[in-house]
Order: structure tokens, then C-alpha cells, then sequence
């Protein structure tokens, strides 16, 4: 068996347990939630942090494939696993054999289940996807009337849960999100006129269980927010978190060179001076995004040090001058805390424009998850 690289994920999971109890105290008790941990539970492994939910009382798990349910349940997680993506013709029988509630938002598919829950004898429970606003997948609303009133017919299926979801919930402006709100509370009345009376009512991702109460009905579904991050700036003043990841590897191979020379793919970066550059075991292709090429840094000896020339396949560089004593083996993070300073998935995501969601989605399975 080999020994490990030093590069890795170090996942926190006594900062897991206090986020998770941050946003159920934030939530009435009568309020269910739904941890989402879809794309391996937002990259922090998504067994790992399901039972660690599941210990602290989590009635459900919302991923987006059925893949993705069927880990969950056969890893050993009992509670209810809603597929929040839907699923398709040829995974209808594994819903039944792993007992996983899909969502649903086409009559097809919901025949195609009752069918098969009507072959053997069962009553198949789902979840009602309605779109109000975001433009993927669910009914419209003049869609609704049309849906139940065949819905009806199918004797072997039960709406468990009507749900839909926020476009802009992080924002500070809740126009939009109160429209959206409006049309599914007309919705689910309409749902009431046709005679279906769904158990849960479900509508508020991270920021809006966080940030608006009126949304939250009876069940709540935090995604990043468990996971330590923000989906907004305003709202680290609303709830209290602690990251959960960081990501570190050690200095490999150090060198120094002279003025005028050039560091990795492209000649993009020559140096000014004599200096002396790191070489790190991590690249792309373990999730640092290529685009934090000469923007990023990363901290050896509690000092920043900038990242110089190209991300690599697998390799990095960082240009350690100004640190003294800059040795082959020290730490180095790229996400997380040393010393005084502390480099957050917020920053690297301003830095390359995206969001935290897919800085933390992107670190590959090649880098180990190691659970503290």
C-alpha cells in the first residue's frame, strides 16, 4: 500500500455538527430539514456527512441523481432520500428496491411509477416539483390543474411534498422571492382545491432558512450553509458558521533563480529578482481552479505567499522570497486557516468569478478526505 501524498482535504466534522444545530435553532422544532448533499455532500463527502446529520436527528437527505441516493442508503443512511433531479425511465424499479422518494414533474414519469408500484402492490411516495420562477425543471403554474387531475387516477402513488425553489433567495432585495413565494402558495391552495393535501411544503434553501422565516413552511433544505460558506456577504451577520474544509498540501521541491526567469506554461510569469519558488503536489486536475493562475495565494509559515505562473495538471508554484526559511515539507494551505491568516473558498471564487458551491464541488476525488 502506498503512503499518501501530504495533499488532502481535512474535513471538520465538529464544525459540520455546529453548523447543522446553527441552522436547526434557526428553524422551529415542528420544522423538518433536508441536508442536502448532493455532489458528495458539496465536496466534503457526502456518506460521511449524512450519517454525521443522521446522528444529530436529520429527517431527510436530498441529492440530485439517483446515484447518488442509492450510495446514501446502501452506506447505510435510513432516513428518507428525495432525488432532487428526478429520475429517469430505466431507475423506476430502484427506487423501489432502495427506497428512495424521487421528485417529480412530468406525467410520464409518474405513470411509469405507478405502473410499477401498482405490479407490486405498493404505494409509492413523491414530491411535486413546481417552477415558479427558475426555468429548469418543474410544472408551471397553468400546468398544475391538468397534472392532478389525472394525477388523481393514479391510486398508487402519494404526494408527500410540493416544492419548488428560490432564484435570488441570497438577495437583499426579496421582490422577486416574494413573488415566487405568492405563486406557490397559490399553487399548493390549488393542490387543496383538487384534493391533495401534501404532508410537507417545501421551498427554503440555505439562504432563505436562514433569512426568511415566511418561507420556511415545514421543512427547510440548507445546502452550502452546512458546509461552512456563505451564500451571501450580508448574511454572515444573520447566523454564525465554521468553515468545515481545508485543503493542504506541502512544499515538495523548492529551487532559486535568477532575474529574467520564466515559471511554468506559457512564460506567463518571469521573475524581477532573484527568488525562490515552490513547487507544490497539487494542480487542476485536484480542483485549484487554472483560472487563480497569478491571482491566488496560499499560506506557508502564516505568510501569504502568491501563486506564480500556470496551475498545472498536478503541479503549482508559489514564490516563497519573502518567506523566511521556506523549507521542503512545510504545510501549505490553499484553503483554510495558518497562523493569523486565512484564506477562504469565498476568496479563491472572487478571485477566478464563480461561487464557493463550485470551488468546493471541483476538489477531485484523488484528493483524500480526512475526517477530524
Amino acid at each position: 500500500m502506498l503512503s499518501a501524498r501530504p495533499t488532502a482535504a481535512i474535513i471538520d466534522t465538529a464544525a459540520l455538527k455546529y453548523n447543522y444545530r446553527q441552522l436547526r435553532s434557526n428553524a422551529t422544532q415542528a420544522t423538518k430539514i433536508m441536508a442536502i448533499v448532493k455532489a458528495n455532500a458539496y465536496g466534503h463527502g457526502d456518506l460521511e456527512a449524512a450519517k454525521i446529520f443522521e446522528s444529530l436527528g436529520c429527517e431527510f437527505f436530498g441529492v440530485a441523481i439517483a446515484e447518488e441516493g442509492a450510495k446514501l442508503r446502501v452506506g447505510g443512511i435510513i432516513s428518507p432520500i428525495v432525488i432532487l433531479g428526478g429520475i429517469y425511465p430505466g431507475q423506476v424499479k430502484d427506487i423501489f428496491d432502495l427506497d428512495l422518494t424521487p421528485v417529480v414533474f412530468d406525467l410520464n414519469t409518474a405513470r411509469l411509477i405507478n405502473e410499477y408500484a401498482k405490479k407490486i402492490n405498493a404505494v409509492k411516495k413523491v414530491h411535486i416539483k413546481i417552477d415558479t420562477g427558475m426555468g429548469r425543471i418543474g410544472l408551471l403554474p397553468h400546468q398544475v390543474v391538468p397534472f392532478f387531475q389525472e394525477f388523481r387516477s393514479l391510486a398508487n402513488l402519494q404526494a408527500e411534498a410540493v416544492l419548488s425553489h428560490f432564484v435570488e433567495s441570497e438577495s437583499e432585495d426579496r421582490e422577486y422571492s416574494k413573488k415566487q413565494v405568492e405563486l406557490f402558495l397559490q399553487v399548493v391552495e390549488v393542490m387543496k382545491g383538487l384534493g391533495f393535501t401534501p404532508e410537507f411544503i417545501d421551498m427554503a434553501n440555505s439562504a432563505a432558512a436562514v433569512d426568511y422565516d415566511a418561507a420556511h413552511f415545514n421543512i427547510i433544505r440548507p445546502g452550502i450553509m452546512l458546509y461552512g460558506s456563505y451564500p451571501a456577504q450580508h448574511l454572515r451577520d444573520k447566523i454564525k458558521l465554521k468553515p468545515v474544509m481545508s485543503l493542504k498540501t506541502e512544499i515538495m521541491h523548492i529551487k532559486n533563480v535568477p532575474a529574467g526567469f520564466s515559471i511554468s506554461y506559457g512564460r506567463t510569469f518571469v521573475t524581477t529578482k532573484e527568488s525562490v519558488i515552490a513547487t507544490l503536489p497539487i494542480g487542476y486536475a485536484d480542483g485549484i481552479p487554472r483560472r487563480l493562475s497569478g491571482k491566488g495565494e496560499v499560506l506557508v509559515r502564516g505568510m501569504r505567499a502568491p501563486m506564480v505562473g500556470r496551475v498545472c495538471m498536478d503541479l503549482m508554484m508559489c514564490d516563497v522570497t519573502d518567506i523566511k526559511d521556506a523549507s521542503i515539507g512545510d504545510e501549505v494551505i490553499i484553503i483554510g486557516a495558518q497562523g493569523k491568516e486565512e484564506i477562504t473558498a469565498e476568496e479563491i471564487a472572487a478571485k477566478t468569478d464563480t461561487i464557493s458551491y463550485e470551488i468546493f464541488c471541483n476538489i477531485s476525488a484523488r484528493v483524500p478526505r480526512i475526517y477530524k
